[in-house]
């Protein structure tokens, strides 16, 4: 599943442009590599997110093409959650 599509149902990320952006803008790795918003991703995969000053980093538990609020949470877990200085990359 694409990056931005899995970011949108999981609910991590809103909307799918938004997405998009923050993908090809260089704040999201997977596995460690810099990720496009069309980077493929699998099971038990590690995104690292950079949102302003906090960087959060997920395990991908499950993929689906749509899932309700409840069950989102449930498509990965959430390994770390930090704050970052703005001068640091992800």
């Amino acid at each position: 599943m694409r990056l931005d599509k899995y970011l949108k149902v999981s609910r991590i990320i809103k909307r799918r442009t938004v997405a998009k952006e923050v993908a090809d803008k260089g704040r999201i790795k997977v596995n460690g590599v810099l990720a496009k918003s069309s980077t493929d991703l699998k099971l038990n995969d590690q995104v690292d997110i950079r949102f302003g000053n906090k960087l959060l980093t997920i395990k991908v538990l499950e993929m689906k093409d749509s899932t309700k609020k409840e069950d989102a949470i449930k498509m990965y877990e959430i390994l770390k959650e930090t704050r970052v200085e703005n001068h640091e990359e992800v």
